[in-house]
């Protein structure tokens, strides 16, 4: 597992699933965590339009460009729901925040090729 987070931390842009504009919130934490690595975030929520001045996208397929990676901070449910857009738009590199993983979900992950992260959380990895 540690190669894989060192490899996906190498990436440069990555969606953020469950992204929130609520600081106390861990959409909003993970989102922030990954802007201060100095990543490029497209932050996912269909019930928000921006988060600090950065537009939030409905959903990972109309992101403008393919993402590195995404990350899920939602339930195992949305998550693999959402996993059906992360196939279809060729992201190689998923990252499930404790809680948003399901076994379901990480087969999917696993049988279509996608590196997967779970059972970790981004936020205590130094920045």
């Amino acid at each position: 597992m540690e190669n894989l987070i060192r490899d996906y931390l190498i990436g440069k842009t990555f969606a953020v699933v469950g992204a929130s504009r609520n600081p106390s919130k861990f959409g909003y934490q993970v989102f922030r965590n990954l802007l201060m690595r100095g990543k490029t975030v497209y932050p996912i929520n269909p019930n928000i339009d921006e988060i600090d001045g950065i537009k939030v996208y409905k959903s990972i397929i109309e992101i403008p460009e393919v993402p590195f990676g995404a990350h899920f901070i939602v339930p195992p449910t949305v998550t693999e729901k959402v996993l059906e857009d992360v196939i279809k738009k060729g992201i190689n590199y998923v990252w499930m925040q404790p809680g948003s993983e399901s076994k379901r979900a990480i087969e999917l992950c696993k049988n279509n090729g996608i590196n997967v992260i779970y059972n970790r959380c981004i936020l205590q990895i130094p920045v």
